[in-house]
């Protein structure tokens, strides 16, 4: 068995397994109506994003998303909360050397006595999140599932659809289309990019990622009938109406968004074995980017 296709398997435990551990970590995340800023690179900027948009949803306090590298130095935050699976990428190790110096700041990340843990004030390590393959999967959606609980969340439905969307026939066969597209509304647009890129990582894909309301201003030119639509939580019926009268396949299965990320990424994996490609190793990629 593939590695990413055991993490994938394993995440509904791991979520529980967070959410248990929210309450004694209240110190550490931001308080509510604290202002805080979430950062990270690649699949954890958009774990980030996603978090800081449920952050605001829930009327907890002004909350901005930013990737580690564009951490603007003008703004002032009570929290930075930076998110590293393997506690080693520089750009947000900069960032906590950098712009983060005069905040407080809290790591969220998976090996412990990693370089993020002596830039932050406090961590928060999910060692049992780790991961082997190249590709995030249960590290990110572990993460997530901390800060949802933290923000007030009950996971029990979340984690019942996770369970599902790992027993359940994928909607879709994904050899059968070209494009890719995920929407979302308020926190799920994070989590579509995050969809976006699981499928360009592990099998070389054409997808994209829009705000749901945004996709008619432009990006539907191109949609088809070699185009797969996947709504990530609730958006606008009048947009999958839209995109399947351009011709595009619509999909989603009314899960947690969570959950339908579980499935996007089994899809994901599939289709890189569909295309003779090796989920655990993409194309150009490495755990973490470390640079000189």
């Amino acid at each position: 068995m593939r590695a990413i296709t055991s993490e994938i398997a394993s995440q509904p435990a791991l979520w529980r397994k967070a959410a248990d551990m929210a309450p004694a970590l209240a110190g550490l995340l931001p308080a509510p109506g604290e202002p805080a800023v979430a950062i990270g690179c690649g699949t954890s900027h958009h774990i980030a994003r996603a978090y800081a948009a449920l952050r605001e949803e829930r009327s907890l306090g002004t909350t901005d998303a930013a990737i580690a590298s564009e951490l603007s130095p003008h703004r002032s935050y009570g929290r930075v909360v930076a998110i590293s699976r393997s506690g080693t990428t520089t750009e947000v190790l900069r960032a906590l050397e950098g712009p983060g110096r005069s905040m407080a700041t809290v790591a969220v990340t998976a090996v412990p006595g990693s370089p993020v843990t002596s830039a932050a004030d406090n961590t928060i390590v999910l060692d049992f999140a780790n991961e082997q393959s190249v590709v995030q999967t249960r590290f990110a959606t572990t993460a997530l599932a901390l800060l949802r609980a933290h923000t007030g969340d009950r996971l029990d439905a979340a984690i019942a659809d996770g369970e599902a969307a790992l027993s359940q026939a994928l909607p879709v066969d994904p050899s059968e289309f070209r494009q890719f597209v995920f929407l979302g509304q308020g926190w799920t647009v994070g989590l579509a990019h995050e969809a976006a890129l699981k499928l360009r990582e592990a099998a070389s894909a054409w997808t994209e990622a829009y705000p749901a309301m945004e996709y008619r201003h432009g990006p539907i030119s191109v949609a088809g009938p070699g185009t797969l639509v996947w709504a990530i939580g609730p958006v606008d019926t009048s947009v999958l109406a839209d995109a399947a009268g351009a011709g595009a396949t619509i999909a989603g299965e009314g899960l947690d968004p969570m959950a339908e990320l579980v499935l996007i990424q089994r899809m994901a994996v599939d289709l890189a074995e569909a295309r003779g490609l090796d989920p655990d190793r993409p194309k150009h990629l490495t755990r973490s980017v470390v640079l000189p």
